[in-house]
Parts: C-alpha cells; sequence; structure tokens
C-alpha cells in the first residue's frame, strides 16, 4: 500500500515538475524560413527604381535584385531564357513594350483586387497581363521670351507654317515619339497623320538629336522656340541642385495641349505610361504581384511623384507640389492598347517623311 502511494505521488510530483518548468521556460518563436530573391529585370534607370524597391524590401523583408538594360534588349533576354528565365518581373516604360511583350506571351494573368482598384481601367490591360505604375505627359515646352502660351493650342499645330525652324525633337524611333505619332495615327488616320508628319519635320530647327533634357536646353538657349519632351523632365531640371538645370527650368514654361480641341483632334495631352508585369517563366509569382501591388500603393505613387516627378496613376496619391503648380489639365482617354499597334507604323512614316 505504502508503495502504491509513494509510486502515485511521485508520479503527480513528476508531472507537476515538467509543468512548471514548461511554464517557466521562454517561449521560441518558430523561425520563419527567408523569403525568396525577387528578380526584376527593368528598363528603367536604376536611380529612378531603386528606392522604391529598397522601400518594399523594408517593407516585405522581400529581397530584391534587378538587371536594367534598354526594354527591346530585355525582351530578347527574356525570349531566349524561356522557361529557364530567372526573371519574374518586367518593369519598362512606354506601353508599345508592354504590348510587344504581351504579344509574345511572355506575361502571365493577374487576378488581383488591388491592382485593378488602384490602377485605373485606362492605365492597364484589358485582359490583367500589364498594369501601369506611374503616368508620363508628353508636352510641349516654349521659351517665355519668344513664345507666349496663349499662341500655343494642340499637338496638330505644331505642323502649322508658322512654326517653321521653331521645334526641336529626339529622334522618330525612341518610343516617346513613336507613342505620340502612332496615337495622332489612330485619332486621324494614316493620311492625315502622314501630312501632320511632313508638316512638323519642315518645321524643325535643326535634325533630331539627344534625349528630352536636351530639346529643353536648345529652347532656354534659343536655337529653338518650341520642343516636345516628357514633362518629368522639366520636373527634374526644377528640382535640380545642378545651377545650369535651374536656369534652363527658369526660362522655359511648359504647355498642356489640345485642352480645347476641335472635333477630330486629339482630345487633352498623349499620357503613356511605365509599367509592370508579372512575368509566366516567374517561380516566384506570388511575391511577384505583391511587389506590382506595393508599386500601386499610396505609399509608392508618392515616391513616384516626390522623386521622379512623374504623374501617379492612384487618383488618391498626394499631390506633388512641383506637379500641382502646373495645374490641372484634360487627358485623352483613346485606351492606350488601342493606339500601341500603330508604333510600327509610326516608324515607316517618320521614315518616310524624313524625321530620323
Amino acid at each position: 500500500m505504502f508503495k502504491k502511494s509513494f509510486l502515485v505521488l511521485s508520479v503527480i510530483a513528476s508531472t507537476l515538475s515538467a509543468f512548471a518548468a514548461e511554464i517557466a521556460a521562454p517561449k521560441v518563436a518558430a523561425i520563419k524560413p527567408p523569403e525568396k530573391e525577387l528578380v526584376i529585370y527593368s528598363a528603367r534607370k536604376e536611380e529612378l527604381i531603386k528606392p522604391l524597391l529598397d522601400q518594399f524590401t523594408a517593407k516585405t523583408g522581400i529581397p530584391v535584385k534587378m538587371l536594367s538594360d534598354d526594354a527591346p534588349k530585355l525582351l530578347a533576354r527574356i525570349e531566349s531564357e524561356g522557361a529557364q528565365s530567372p526573371a519574374d518581373v518586367l518593369i519598362t516604360v512606354d506601353v508599345a513594350n508592354l504590348t510587344i511583350a504581351k504579344d509574345k506571351g511572355l506575361f502571365t494573368k493577374l487576378n488581383s483586387k488591388t491592382l485593378n482598384k488602384n490602377v485605373p481601367a485606362l492605365y492597364r490591360d484589358k485582359d490583367g497581363e500589364w498594369f501601369g505604375l506611374s503616368k508620363r505627359i508628353r508636352a510641349v515646352f516654349y521659351n517665355k521670351e519668344k513664345v507666349k502660351p496663349e499662341e500655343l493650342s494642340t499637338y496638330e499645330d505644331l505642323a502649322n507654317e508658322k512654326w517653321k525652324g521653331s521645334i526641336v525633337a529626339r529622334s522618330s524611333s525612341h518610343p516617346y515619339n513613336q507613342s505620340l505619332f502612332a496615337h495622332l495615327i489612330k485619332v486621324h488616320g494614316e493620311e492625315k497623320a502622314t501630312t501632320w508628319a511632313k508638316g512638323f519635320v519642315s518645321n524643325l530647327a535643326r535634325p533630331p538629336q539627344g534625349g528630352d533634357s536636351d530639346q529643353l536646353r536648345a529652347v532656354a538657349s534659343g536655337e529653338a522656340k518650341l520642343a516636345i519632351s516628357n514633362s518629368y523632365y522639366f520636373g527634374k531640371m526644377l528640382t535640380s541642385e545642378l545651377p545650369e538645370d535651374k536656369l534652363v527650368a527658369q526660362k522655359v514654361g511648359i504647355f498642356f495641349p489640345n485642352q480645347k480641341s476641335a472635333k477630330g483632334e486629339l482630345n487633352g495631352v498623349h499620357v503613356n505610361i511605365s509599367g509592370g508585369a508579372v512575368l509566366k517563366a516567374s517561380k516566384n509569382a506570388k511575391n511577384a504581384q505583391k511587389l506590382l501591388e506595393f508599386l500601386s500603393s499610396a505609399e509608392a505613387q508618392d515616391l513616384y511623384a516626390s522623386l521622379n516627378k512623374e504623374f501617379p496613376v492612384l487618383t488618391t496619391a498626394k499631390s506633388d507640389s512641383v506637379l500641382a503648380s502646373w495645374g490641372p489639365f484634360k487627358e485623352d482617354k483613346t485606351l492606350l492598347g488601342a493606339w500601341a499597334p500603330h508604333s510600327k507604323q509610326a516608324t515607316l512614316i517618320s521614315d518616310k517623311v524624313g524625321w530620323k
């Protein structure tokens, strides 16, 4: 009897001791495995996109590796790599590049409520394969001493002979000009667009050369009265620490064309995008989608505006003070996917009329 009682008491004591030890022992959290690295192929300059990617990593813990190159080279690389491509996401400029990649079957369809909410339908693929992440306005810039803004009106008017020898532009082969001309082809048809291109070329003050910033410098120096450029180049000059950039920005004014268009003209300013998509070959598609959703969020969209001077696609994003100072403007509502297929046609016509 005594032995039985002793045995029972021993079991109870042992159990209580183990229970007490369990309570006293510190809880050890389960170790979360590290997130798999996302690989980004980017046609955007590293300094423009890296702050956004760094913010994404800080917020999510997902590491990011980026390879930068020109869009055509990146598309060729993705195609050659095929299913073995290490890339998860393509970030590029110009809807034409996104359209080409989609037509090549390089993207995967996303059913993201977040992206569909944050990115207006005008700036995303109807099939959910690519999404605009920032808006790029192709504006007209003028020398404040030589041109009054009330003299300006539309893109179409840039072919008017009153501007003979007054305009500078970069090469027609660059996607920014290809897309603007493709948009004009969509709106006017090939015949009228060709006539416009001839008039525009005859009004050039010099052969096409340099980038958008070079066109603004030519206007500021008096070499030309007008230039076509993406607005963020001007925004970056306004906020530059370089005195020579600030001087250019002081001498140049920005004008948004086609705000009071006649019937048959663009009904608002030409808008292009930078955008992103998840690649079909991605081995990390879930985190790839998270990245695009982050880039469309208010946090990232505010950075697009404040750092890069690009207009957000998210309508509720904060208004950057520089962008807000330019005032409101009307955008042409032609679907981006409707004029993007005319890019090749734009190149052929440009060559034909001598816009090199």
